[in-house]
C-alpha cells in the first residue's frame, strides 16, 4: 500500500513495489516524485524527516534529512545586517539542502535498489511532463509579479509561457530532469556496487555539479521579505560536511497504542505531550467533533506548543527536558489549567524538572502582511507547503515521512539545476540564548513531524502537511482512531480544526491568541458553543484543514492505505 499527497507520487510507489523493491524503496521514488509534481510543496533543496521499521524488527528508526545552518550564520552576523527575523524567502534563510541525502541514506540502509532506478520516475515526470494541479497554478500566479520584478531565474522556468500556466497543462522541467539524469548516469557509469553508487550520486550534489552551481548561485543577491538584496551564506565546506543521520525516535504509550516521532529538532514530541495531557480527561464520552472535544483538545494543544516554543531546539545544542516533559506528573500538573472557557492569554510554558522557561522577547505583530513568498501558509490543501507519504510493504516494512521546503516561491531558482534552496532557517531566533536560536551548524527546530504507532503487532504509519497544524491534525485522526473506533478513511473525512493562538513558526511569526479555525461541518451547535466558552472561531470550508494521509500492515499480513479528498490530489493504492 502507497499514501501520499499526490496521486502521481502514489502510483510510482505502487510501480516499485510491483517491480520487487521494498517499501524503502518505493518511499525514496516517491519523495523524488513528489519533489517534480507537488514543487509549491517540496522541492530538492528542502528537506525530509522520515520514520521506518523494518520488517521483523521491533524498533523503528529515524533519519533526520533536516539541513544545518551555514557556519557564516549566527545571529551577531544577522543582527548586524538590522535584521529581528530572518527573512521567509531569498538566500538568507537557506540551509544545506537535506531531503537528498536523507532519501539516499534510507535507500542506502534499508532499501535494495540503485540510484538510478529510485531517481528514474522523476527524471521521466519531469521531462516528459505532468498535469501542474490548481495549487501550484495558483501559487505561480500570486507570485509571478515578484518573479518578474526580482527573481528572473524563477521568471523563466515557471512563466516560460509568458505568464502563469494554466491548471491541467502539462509542465516540464528539463532543467531538473537534465540534473537528476545526470546524477543517476554518473552514479551508474561509476560503479556496479550499489553503495558505491549511491556515495556517487551524494557526491555529485553536495560536492559535484550541483554544489558547484549553488554556489555561484548564492554568491548574488536577491530580493527578499526584509525589503532588501541580501547573498545566501552556504559554503562549499556546509554542503560537503553534512550527511543525514539515524536516530531514535521519541516514543510515548496511550491507550495502548506506542506512538513514535522524531526529536525535538522537529516539533514532533509536542504530538507526545499532547497524548499526555488527554490522557486524564474522558474522551470516550465526549462526541468526536462536539464542542467539548474541540475545547478540550485545542487547550491542551495551547499548552504543549506553549514547551515547545520554550524548550523544543536541535538537542546537540540545547538541553531539551523530554523525560520530564512526558512525564505523568508534570502532565498532572498542567492539565488542571485546562478550564472551562478559552485561553486567551499569553503563551503557560511549565518548569519540566525545574527547567526555567524562555520565550522569545519578540511578539510580532499579527496583523504584519505575510504572503507565499514569506513563509509556509498552512489553512488548508491548496496553501499548505508540504508533502507526506506512508508506505507498507508485504513484508511488514512500514515507513512515514515528510518532505518539505525547497518552494518554487521560497528562492530564485537555481539556473542549470531546476530547483531552489529551501527557506527553513526562517524558524531560528535572531536573540541569543534561546534552545532555538540561530547557530552555525545547528537544525532549525523544523515543524515536519511523521507519525508511526505499533498495537498488538499492526504498525500504522501516518501524518500530514500543514506546518505549525501538523501535531492537531494527525493528532485528531490517532483520538477518532483511539477513542471513537473509526476507521482509517472516516478518521480522516472527518471534521477538522486547529489552534493559532501560539507564535508560528514561520515568518513573519505571528501568534493570533485564542484563536480556533475549524472546517464548517462541525456545525453550528458546536460553533456557537465554542464561541460561548469565549474562542474566536474562524469558520473554514466544509473540506479545507489538513491532507492526512496513512498506511498500515497487520500481523496477519493484511494492509490498509487511506488518502485525503481534500484538494482532491490525495490518493491511496495498493493490491
Amino acid at each position: 500500500m502507497v499514501a501520499s499527497t499526490h496521486w502521481l507520487a502514489s502510483q510510482t510507489g505502487m510501480a516499485v513495489l510491483e517491480r520487487g523493491g521494498n517499501a524503502f524503496d518505493a518511499a525514496v521514488a516517491v519523495g523524488f516524485v513528489l519533489q517534480v509534481v507537488e514543487p509549491e510543496m517540496n522541492g530538492p533543496g528542502g528537506e525530509v524527516p522520515i520514520i521506518g521499521r523494518r520488517a521483523g524488527e521491533d524498533h523503528p528508526f529515524v533519519v533526520c534529512g533536516q539541513g544545518t545552518a551555514p557556519a557564516a550564520a549566527d545571529v551577531a552576523t544577522l543582527r548586524g545586517m538590522g535584521l529581528d527575523l530572518i527573512p521567509g524567502n531569498g538566500l538568507l534563510p537557506a540551509c544545506v539542502p537535506g531531503a537528498f541525502d536523507g532519501w539516499m541514506t534510507l535507500l542506502q540502509r534499508y532499501g535494495t535498489l540503485g540510484p538510478a532506478d529510485v531517481l528514474s520516475y522523476a527524471v521521466d515526470y519531469a521531462g516528459g511532463g505532468f498535469p501542474l494541479g490548481v495549487s501550484a497554478v495558483n501559487t505561480i500566479g500570486d507570485v509571478a509579479p515578484w518573479f518578474d520584478e526580482h527573481w528572473p531565474s524563477s521568471a523563466r522556468l515557471w512563466l516560460a509561457g509568458g505568464g502563469p500556466p494554466a491548471s491541467g497543462t502539462r509542465f516540464v522541467n528539463p532543467e531538473l530532469a537534465a540534473t537528476y539524469r545526470r546524477i543517476a548516469d554518473g552514479a551508474s557509469a561509476a560503479s556496479a556496487d550499489r553503495d558505491e553508487q549511491i556515495d556517487h550520486a551524494r557526491r555529485s550534489f553536495y560536492e559535484g555539479f550541483v554544489a558547484e552551481a549553488i554556489l555561484t548561485h548564492v554568491d548574488r543577491a536577491f530580493m527578499d521579505a526584509s525589503g532588501r538584496a541580501h547573498r545566501g551564506l552556504l559554503s562549499g565546506a556546509d554542503l560537503a560536511g553534512w550527511r543525514a543521520s539515524v536516530e531514535e525516535p521519541v516514543t510515548y504509550t496511550y491507550r495502548g497504542h506506542t506512538v513514535a516521532k522524531v526529536g525535538p529538532w522537529s516539533q514532533g514530541p509536542v504530538f507526545l505531550q499532547q497524548l499526555s495531557l488527554l490522557s486524564g480527561f474522558d474522551l470516550d464520552g465526549m462526541h468526536p467533533w462536539g464542542p467539548e472535544l474541540v475545547h478540550t483538545v485545542a487547550e491542551c494543544a495551547k499548552l504543549a506548543f506553549a514547551d515547545r516554543e520554550a524548550f523544543y531546539g536541535d538537542p546537540d545544542f540545547a538541553d531539551v527536558p523530554l523525560e520530564h516533559l512526558l512525564s505523568p506528573e508534570y502532565a498532572a500538573g498542567r492539565r488542571g489549567l485546562v478550564g472551562h472557557t478559552a485561553d486567551l492569554g499569553d503563551l503557560r510554558p511549565g518548569r519540566p524538572g525545574r527547567h526555567e522557561p524562555r520565550l522569545p522577547a519578540l511578539r510580532p505583530d499579527p496583523e504584519l502582511p505575510s504572503g507565499r513568498g514569506l513563509g509556509e501558509p498552512t489553512l488548508g490543501p491548496v496553501k499548505g507547503d508540504t508533502c507526506h507519504l506512508d508506505v507498507v510493504d508485504r513484508h511488514g516494512n512500514v515507513v512515514s515521512a515528510t518532505p518539505s521546503g525547497g518552494w518554487l516561491h521560497g528562492s530564485p531558482a537555481i539556473p542549470g539545476l531546476g530547483f531552489c534552496l529551501g527557506t527553513r532557517a526562517q524558524m531560528f531566533w535572531l536573540e541569543d540564548g534561546l534552545p532555538n536560536s540561530l547557530a552555525p551548524g545547528k537544525r532549525p527546530r523544523t515543524t515536519l513531524t511523521p507519525s508511526m504507532a505499533f498495537r498488538d503487532g499492526e504498525v500504522i504509519a501516518f501524518g500530514t502537511p500543514g506546518g505549525d497544524q501538523q501535531d492537531q491534525w494527525s493528532l485528531l485522526w490517532f483520538l477518532r482512531r483511539v477513542h471513537h473506533g473509526l476507521d482509517m478513511q472516516a478518521a480522516i473525512d472527518a471534521p477538522a480544526w486547529h489552534s493559532t493562538h501560539f507564535t508560528s513558526s514561520f515568518y513573519p511569526r505571528a501568534a493570533h491568541p485564542g484563536r480556533l479555525h475549524v472546517e464548517a461541518r462541525v456545525g453550528e451547535r458546536a460553533v456557537r458553543a465554542l464561541r460561548e466558552r469565549g474562542h474566536d472561531v474562524v469558520v473554514e470550508g466544509d473540506w479545507t484543514l489538513g491532507r492526512m494521509s496513512a498506511a498500515a500492515h497487520a500481523p496477519d499480513g493484511t494492509v490498509r492505505a487511506a488518502a485525503n479528498p481534500r484538494g482532491m490530489q490525495g490518493y491511496a493504492v495498493g493490491r
